[in-house]
């Protein structure tokens, strides 16, 4: 790998541009180290996933700019960014990052609200007085 490689993960509103470059394994969150952004164990497994997947968590340096969304999709949306960079670095990762589902986009995303209705598909109490 000449220099680094770059990727978007997307997951509900959240979008995050990610950067892999030959390293050690520091993975920084909006200059934050990544254990310090994502304070949830789980949330930072998520992240650490496509990394521990291909067992190259001590080969690469990432680099993360998360935006939009919360903490949760941010998360997600980095885990999706990780392993479409991987990709780009070695297609031989396909079949360990396809084994985890690293690959696919999650679609779920917040339905809009209706009019006429107190949220997407809440009604009001209807009574008959």
């Amino acid at each position: 790998m000449e220099k680094q490689k770059n990727a978007v993960g997307r997951r509900k509103e959240a979008v995050t541009r990610v950067w892999l470059s030959r390293g050690t394994g520091k993975i920084t969150v909006n200059d934050k180290d990544y254990k310090e952004y994502f304070s949830l164990v789980y949330l930072q497994n998520q992240v650490e996933l496509p990394l521990k997947a291909t067992q190259s968590l001590d080969k690469f340096d990432v680099k993360i700019n998360a935006a939009g969304g919360g903490m949760k999709g941010q998360a997600e949306a980095a885990k999706l960014g990780i392993g479409r960079a991987l990709l780009e670095v070695s297609a031989d990762y396909r079949p360990a990052l396809k084994a985890v589902g690293v690959l696919k986009r999650d679609p779920r995303s917040v339905e809009r609200k209706k009019f006429g209705h107190k949220k997407a598909r809440r009604s009001y109490q209807f009574s008959k007085r």
